[in-house]
């Protein structure tokens, strides 16, 4: 892979001084010259350099005072200064001020190859670390959050006063709205961003395992454990522990992770001590959390005790304006992974995107702009390369409801709307629960309980594929 030779800038009103510094540095630097501070910070304005010798006593402005100005433009930037004439105290205010080295003439070829090579990495290093840090800001920071929706200025406010905290956060948005994303960019704004940022998709972890997932075990604490474990709660020590669907802990389980919160400390199973750990918790859910508490799914001190910061996402389906600028966003990021030319979409493909409803909202779009990128062909998507299921779809009309004169019981009609509804997941899934869970957008353990709620558990099978 090609790669551009650092620049070495030589500022010195002797030529004789530049051609024999050019003709030591050629071989491994690109060479410039300046007779004078002005043509030097002229250089320096209209093109990269990486390395500066800056002779002393140059006619005019002498190099003492060229050097701020050099640093104003570039603070970054290695100024090394030369002299024929030794002066300690010269040498002494120009450290001070920031030059990087001090030479006297005449040089040593070797010493003064050795001096650039030295100052030429310092500036590639810090290139480097400069780059990493947008990169970390780009991708985690509140610049990865895209939208100019009022609530998502809002959102992004959220995220800068609440990086500053220690408080427990709550985060409710649906499914692909982007709740880790909100996570990440809290602990990458925070004093916690060089520790550790831990996400678990609690509806992904076994009941049986969950707690020696989140706490840990000792060895012989139960069958199969051969050896100690270290918990999600210490693995995520003096950092962030993300935990997206916090109802999907049993009930059981949510009084020890309380006691966790409030006493920061755990017992991991089998063992006799408790271990102090300092761990900021960000929660989430796609749930009414007051639903779940109200329904027994979540513990109600517990919800308190998260509810500290509440966070709420919208929707896609309720800042479409914020769709142009997420199109943009996803196909720069793909164009760039997959090397593709892709400059943007028509405006009939935008009004399709725009128009779609998005269930599965950010995270929908971003696969749909993937798939359109790779199968899609030349520099502009058109409506052609949306899958099909995004073209057909027509703006939706409002529902329709009339209320009786006399009124109604909107709780009982709801229950009965919602038995309806499982019923005819069930029906359609053959009676398989966890097919049936799926087509309602509802999770194995919400599905069974709504099961029970209405005295339906014994309907279908329980099959988990």
């Amino acid at each position: 892979m090609y790669k551009p030779r650092l620049v070495v800038l030589v500022i010195d009103d002797e030529p004789g001084v530049r051609e024999s510094l050019a003709e030591i540095l050629k071989y491994e630097f690109e060479v410039l010259g300046a007779e004078d501070g002005a043509a030097g910070l002229q250089i320096i304005r209209s093109r990269r350099v990486d390395v500066v010798l800056l002779d002393v006593r140059l006619p005019g402005e002498r190099g003492p005072a060229v050097l701020p100005r050099i640093l104003a433009l570039d603070d970054s930037l290695p100024v090394i200064l030369m002299t024929a004439v030794p002066d300690v105290r010269t040498a002494v205010e120009c450290i001070k001020a920031g030059a990087y080295e001090y030479l006297v003439k005449p040089f040593d070829v070797d010493e003064i190859l050795l001096l650039v090579r030295q100052a030429a990495q310092q500036r590639v290093l810090e290139r480097e670390v400069c780059y990493l840090r947008e990169e970390l800001d780009r991708t985690h920071g509140v610049d990865a959050l895209v939208g100019r929706h009022p609530a998502m200025v809002r959102l992004y406010e959220t995220i800068t006063q609440v990086a500053q905290t220690h408080a427990t956060v709550l985060i409710t948005a649906e499914t692909g709205t982007g709740k880790e994303l909100v996570a990440r960019a809290i602990h990458f704004n925070s004093q916690r961003r060089t520790k550790p940022f831990v996400s678990v998709n609690c509806g992904a972890i076994p009941e049986a395992l969950m707690e020696s997932e989140l706490f840990g075990h000792v060895k012989g604490a139960f069958t199969g454990a051969v050896a100690n474990k270290v918990g999600l709660f210490s693995a995520a020590e003096a950092g962030t522990l993300f935990l997206d669907e916090i109802t999907e802990i049993p009930t059981l389980l949510q009084v020890k992770l309380l006691r966790a919160i409030q006493e920061r400390e755990v017992r991991r199973v089998g063992d006799t001590r408790d271990l102090k750990v300092d761990v900021r918790l960000i929660a989430a859910s796609n749930r009414e959390l007051e639903q779940a508490v109200s329904e027994g799914v979540l513990r109600e001190d517990l919800f308190y005790r998260l509810n500290v910061i509440p966070i709420h996402l919208p929707p896609l389906r309720e800042r479409r304006e914020d769709i142009a600028l997420l199109v943009a966003h996803f196909l720069q990021k793909f164009g760039r992974q997959l090397n593709k030319d892709v400059r943007g979409v028509t405006p009939e493909a935008l009004a399709i995107l725009e128009r779609y409803h998005w269930p599965g909202n950010i995270r929908e779009l971003e696969n749909v702009l993937e798939r359109a990128i790779v199968l899609g062909g030349g520099e502009v998507l058109g409506a052609d390369a949306l899958p099909e299921s995004v073209r057909r779809e027509r703006p939706m009309k409002a529902l329709e409801v009339e209320l009786p004169e006399d009124g109604m019981d909107l709780e009982a009609t709801l229950d009965a709307l919602e038995r309806r509804y499982l019923q005819r997941a069930l029906d359609r899934s053959g009676g398989v629960q966890t097919k049936a869970a799926e087509l309602l957008r509802m999770t194995f353990r919400q599905f069974r309980y709504k099961l029970q709620k209405h005295n339906m558990a014994r309907r279908g099978t329980a099959v988990e594929e």
